[in-house]
């Protein structure tokens, strides 16, 4: 049996039998208190200090906009945000290490919240958001990729012993096998890692989009790597089976994000804001990481919101609760400084195990 494929049997199990399991009703109690997170995501600056190939932020029209560079404009919005229930902000696009100071605004009126940022410039410690430093490879593979020499050695030794950051690998055709050495070289440092898919952005004619093999690829060496650095890698069973589906996240769950979600009167179709920098936003472009092709999509962003939205999806037999549980505890040990991931409820499974019980 998988998640993503419900048991038969599910119907005949009640969620106060589920969460009367004594390690689940202690993992639904953990993950539940931060059920109060609201997110929005915003775009800081229009500069980087790299270019890399199938970048989000420099396909569409984003990186047009004008910036905002007053920090009291900056107070005002997130003002506003926080008057309007937000309590979790992502800071991103293009390179945000570059505008401490806006950052440092948005921090002050919302503390809870994560910055993406390529690692090469280091982001003051008083700004005390999680730090996603983006890792598409070994050294070599970053250079071709991301045009920039030497990016993991410089990378951890901007945050090394800084328990803010956490390494964020972007999984290609071509990577596969490099994240196993980044992962060592990691866990060696003391790192902290978790995993990402790439998803074409609109338009993209490169060679990173993923095939049915290199998905398979992909999930064999994320189950390796979970299985030989439980302490370093911040993953779960059920993040590798959703991410490396042959589906992407909207075929699978449907997406809440307003971009393909018309309801503006629940949820993040009423919530969620994606700002650019001259912090105007359109509803129609709205989501964690616009101009993806909504097809294409397995970013680790949006199963953050994808998945751990669709909590009645899971509810109707243990084992698929489990693994939603798992995936939560996963997200919120990701993205919320000081939040410390839990061992997975869900066994990690061979290829032929899954199989046989998906049967």
């Amino acid at each position: 049996m998988t998640s993503v494929q419900r048991p038969a049997e599910a119907a005949s199990y009640k969620f106060s039998d589920i969460v009367a399991d004594p390690a689940i009703h202690a993992r639904w109690n953990k993950v539940r208190k931060y059920f109060f997170l609201r997110e929005s995501t915003y775009d800081m600056t229009n500069r980087c200090n790299i270019r890399c190939e199938g970048c989000y932020y420099f396909n569409g029209e984003k990186h047009l906009t004008v910036e905002e560079r007053d920090p009291s404009a900056w107070k005002h919005l997130m003002e506003a945000e926080k008057e309007r229930g937000i309590t979790f902000v992502v800071l991103a696009g293009a390179e945000p290490s570059l505008v401490p100071e806006l950052c440092r605004q948005c921090f002050k009126t919302i503390p809870m919240g994560a910055i993406a940022t390529n690692g090469l410039h280091a982001i003051p410690r008083d700004i005390d958001y999680r730090i996603h430093v983006s890792v598409w490879g070994n050294d070599a593979t970053s250079l071709t990729v991301r045009k920039a020499p030497k990016m993991l050695d410089r990378q951890m030794e901007i945050y090394r012993d800084d328990p803010r950051a956490i390494f964020i690998y972007t999984f290609t055709p071509y990577n596969i096998d490099d994240a196993a050495e980044v992962t060592h070289i990691l866990a060696e440092n003391g790192q902290r890692i978790s995993f990402n898919m790439f998803s074409a952005p609109v338009g993209y004619s490169g060679e990173l989009r993923h095939s049915a093999e290199s998905l398979q690829r992909t999930a064999e060496m994320m189950a390796r790597l979970l299985a030989q650095y439980p302490q370093t890698v911040l993953y779960s069973p059920y993040n590798i089976e959703v991410h490396t589906n042959r589906l992407g996240l909207h075929a699978l769950f449907s997406c809440p994000y307003p971009r393909r979600n018309p309801s503006s009167a629940i949820g993040l179709g009423r919530s969620f804001k994606q700002y650019r920098t001259d912090l105007s936003w359109d509803r129609d472009a709205a989501c964690c990481v616009p101009d993806t092709d909504c097809e294409d999509c397995r970013h680790y962003a949006a199963g953050s919101a994808v998945v751990t939205a669709r909590m009645y999806r899971h509810a109707d037999h243990p084992r698929s609760f489990a693994a939603w549980l798992d995936y939560v505890d996963t997200y919120l040990a990701v993205w919320v400084r000081d939040y410390e991931k839990s061992e997975n409820l869900c066994p990690l499974l061979s290829f032929e195990e899954q199989k046989t019980l998906a049967a």
